[in-house]
């Protein structure tokens, strides 16, 4: 398959280029080509081919999508950050025009791709100590609710295009990078714990579990829709640190209080703070999924003996 790839050099990206790049073309979609050469491999360099592009503006750039056989929408500005009023308008902004922007590319092409992963993510939801959420659910009404829900309006809309659309809402994907990367160094120095009350609910993916889901739609006709990427047991906050802790053989004994969160990421920090309990009901009976890493324990020792 030719496969356009937005996203490509972000914590999931890279690792989905690596095993996808073994079999398939992959065309890159990358505001800086040579950053985006340095990611990976020379062994896989053969099989990549690299476009510059400008992600929530029209341009040349989108005539590569046509002739591809699919495109993988990873593209978005970090959630973690600091939320200034200029920072969550990239933040929807990165998603929501960034996927209309590749939607319209699809449109114009004469070969269209078959189709459309795009990205969503379990802040869908909204969030919740108490409730349990599937596919189901009903969209939230906070800031990245609004975000979530106008980043998959965008990609609906390629339906209409005759391309099919999986759209996977990605809970917090555990590897060696992303989240765990910031709470692995403090557990090491004896100074780990939960953040917040620890009581909020952690809906955790393993990153190889999210790439073959990823990879399983590319190839399979009858997945179409919207499905959580979420492991089957999400755990507290207080049950990651104490799970983590074992697995790295360290206590997990002082909490980081909320408002050093609040402090660092301001309005972000809610992400954290908050969480919600979501579980793969579609992923497991529709798409029958069976998950590689579906307990933390053996997913944390997977991650750390690597």
């Amino acid at each position: 398959m030719k496969i356009a790839i937005t996203g490509a050099t972000g914590f999931i990206g890279e690792k989905l280029v690596d095993k996808l790049a073994v079999k398939h073309q992959i065309v890159i979609f990358t505001r800086n080509i040579e950053k985006a050469k340095s990611a990976f491999k020379a062994s896989l360099l053969s099989n990549l081919e690299f476009v510059s592009y400008t992600p929530k503006q029209a341009g040349e750039w989108q005539k590569k999508i046509d002739g591809c056989d699919a495109v993988i929408n990873l593209a978005g500005a970090p959630i973690a950050e600091r939320w200034t009023t200029d920072y969550k308008r990239e933040i929807l902004e990165s998603r929501q025009l960034g996927t209309r922007m590749i939607v319209e590319a699809i449109s114009q092409g004469e070969n269209k791709p078959k189709v459309l992963i795009n990205a969503s993510a379990i802040g869908y939801y909204g969030t919740s100590e108490t409730e349990t959420y599937t596919e189901i659910s009903p969209a939230g009404n906070d800031f990245l609710a609004e975000v979530c829900q106008s980043w998959e309006n965008e990609a609906q809309k390629v339906t209409s295009e005759g391309v099919r659309l999986v759209i996977f809402r990605l809970g917090i994907v555990l590897g060696n990078g992303g989240a765990l990367a910031k709470m692995i160094p403090p557990f090491k120095i004896f100074a780990g714990g939960p953040i917040g009350s620890g009581k909020q609910w952690f809906s955790w993916v393993h990153i190889d579990d999210v790439v073959n889901m990823i990879e399983n739609a590319l190839t399979s006709d009858n997945i179409e829709g919207t499905f959580n990427a979420t492991a089957p047991y999400p755990v507290t906050m207080n049950q990651l640190c104490e799970t983590l802790g074992n697995v790295l053989k360290r206590p997990s004994w002082l909490p980081v209080p909320s408002i050093a969160l609040e402090l660092l990421l301001g309005d972000g920090a809610k992400v954290v703070l908050e969480g919600q309990k979501v579980l793969p009901q579609k992923t497991q009976e529709v798409m029958n999924y069976d998950f590689q890493y579906s307990n933390l324990k053996s997913a944390l020792e997977d991650i750390v003996r690597r």
